[in-house]
Parts: structure tokens; C-alpha cells; sequence
């Protein structure tokens, strides 16, 4: 056993003569580590811009909330009322009058 260990400190495995099918091993463990770290970064890519939408998400909810509360003032009938005023228009005294047709069939 002591041999063995000091036989793979030394790098044997990778000289002797069946080494070829060692550095085959070797290369495919490389490619998957190469393919692993790979697929990490690519996680972490997808993981900032998941933040990265939710933010802008938060963000537009946000301006939709006050550009809403906005158009609620400005829909109020007092503030149109008020912007007519400087106009020169002025609300109804009298109401509105409903207008009814009446055919006759022949």
C-alpha cells in the first residue's frame, strides 16, 4: 500500500504503460469540471438577473401606484370643475334633458 501511495505522488500512473487509458480518465474528469463550473456560472448569470427584473418589477408597480392615485385626483369632478373655471366654462345649473324617439310603425 505504502508503495502504491508514493507510485501516485510520484506521477507513475501517468508514465507506465497502460497510462493511456489514465489520461483518458483524466481528460473526461477535466471536461466535466470544465462543464460543471460552466453550468454554475451560468446559474448565477440567470440567479442576478431574476434580481436584477424583480427590482424593476417592484419599481414599475410602484410608478403605476402614483401615476394611478394621479389620475384619480385629476378624474375628481371638483379639480375639472376648477380647470374649466380658468377657461371660462362652467357646470350646468339646469340638468340634462333625455331626448326620446318615438317611431310609428305603418
Amino acid at each position: 500500500m505504502k508503495d502504491g501511495f508514493y507510485n501516485i505522488i510520484k506521477g507513475k500512473f501517468l508514465v507506465s504503460d497502460d497510462a493511456l487509458k489514465n489520461w483518458r480518465f483524466i481528460i473526461f474528469l477535466s471536461f466535466l469540471a470544465l462543464v460543471m463550473i460552466a453550468s454554475s456560472h451560468s446559474a448565477d448569470k440567470k440567479v442576478h438577473k431574476i434580481s436584477k427584473l424583480n427590482a424593476e418589477v417592484k419599481e414599475l408597480k410602484s410608478e403605476y401606484v402614483d401615476v394611478r392615485m394621479l389620475l384619480m385626483r385629476a378624474r375628481m369632478e371638483s379639480k375639472i370643475i376648477a380647470a374649466m373655471e380658468s377657461r371660462g366654462l362652467q357646470p350646468s345649473v339646469t340638468p340634462p334633458k333625455r331626448i326620446r324617439i318615438i317611431e310609428k310603425k305603418e
